[in-house]
């Protein structure tokens, strides 16, 4: 799949009757999660120089978005999280479903935001904000997306009794009630149930992402190619420099994080079933570490059983 996302790219580039690449996931679950978890924990941990040629190939995908001679358009489908996250930064524009939800996952299941959120975010984002959001593993609606200028749109996506409306899970901190301001908890208990019932009439319709995306293609195509491409390409250099400057000493630190952390992290997710958690006991690992103890199954061992322990 990663190669023909190469491959589609490097067409799109190519061909002079194209006039955008249009990058987007199927259904309208999500865009983009990230990496295969399973296949990272089950192959290629401990397999350094394989997932070093894993991360060859990811950050090709990233390379043929920023070096493709046409706009690129990210379509947010759903979801887009972590590598799915680095992917659509190195876009040039973000239409979004309203459903979508945007992040990283990294340091919370083993790895770094080394695909390309450390070199992009904080072009988009205050650098508090990029810190925060590439460390906390939080997850934040399009709409505060919207807000801080990572994506060019988000729209609504369910339909109701043929009306759209707007997402009704994103969080609100404080409603009005009878002339009573109502906080925190109160707005997620009052309201939860029937925003579920909402969504759950609701049919999810991406016809307004694909108007979008069409009018945006349709603009593109009244102005001269060569200086749109070159506006383009001058935007696009501020991301590329901090990209080339890091993307090979981040493709071997990846590689070899394979070894230890991404092991351990990997390994609680796809184990989860088992201890009940997707995470091992963080406090438990830090005083290993601190104790001086060797990185070994024994430690994996005893993280992950903490995990385990804990739910019962």
């Amino acid at each position: 799949m990663v190669k023909q996302v190469i491959l589609g790219l490097q067409r799109a580039s190519s061909d002079r009757g194209v006039v955008a690449a249009v990058f987007t996931g199927a259904g309208d679950k999500a865009f983009c999660t990230g990496g295969n978890t399973d296949g990272y924990s089950v192959y290629y941990s401990r397999r350094l120089p394989e997932y070093g040629d894993y991360m060859d190939l990811f950050n090709a995908i990233v390379d043929g978005i920023l070096d493709c001679k046409k706009p690129t358009v990210c379509r947010v489908n759903g979801m887009r999280v972590a590598g799915g996250q680095e992917f659509g930064l190195a876009c040039d524009f973000t239409v979004s479903s309203d459903l979508a939800l945007f992040g990283q996952a990294g340091p919370k299941h083993g790895s770094a935001l080394d695909g390309g959120s450390t070199d992009f975010l904080p072009w988009f984002l205050s650098i508090e904000d990029a810190m925060y959001s590439c460390v906390s593993c939080e997850t934040w609606s399009a709409y505060k997306m919207k807000m801080k200028w990572l994506i060019t749109t988000a729209l609504p996506v369910l339909c109701v009794d043929g009306t759209f409306v707007r997402n009704p899970l994103v969080r609100t901190d404080a409603y009005l009630d009878d002339g009573e301001i109502v906080y925190g908890e109160r707005v997620r208990e009052d309201r939860i149930a029937a925003t579920r019932k909402l969504v759950n009439r609701a049919e999810v319709t991406l016809d307004r992402l694909d108007t979008e995306v069409a009018r945006l293609v349709w603009r593109f195509a009244g102005l001269f190619s060569g200086c749109l491409m070159k506006s383009i390409d001058g935007i696009r250099a501020k991301k590329k420099f901090f990209w080339d400057q890091m993307k090979l000493p981040n493709r071997h630190w990846l590689a070899a994080n394979m070894a230890t952390e991404a092991w351990l992290g990997f390994t609680a997710f796809v184990t989860r079933n088992a201890t009940g958690r997707d995470v091992i006991d963080f406090l438990a690992y830090r005083q290993a570490l601190a104790s001086g103890s060797i990185f070994d199954e024994a430690l994996v061992s005893r993280v992950l059983s903490k995990s385990r322990d804990k739910e019962r």
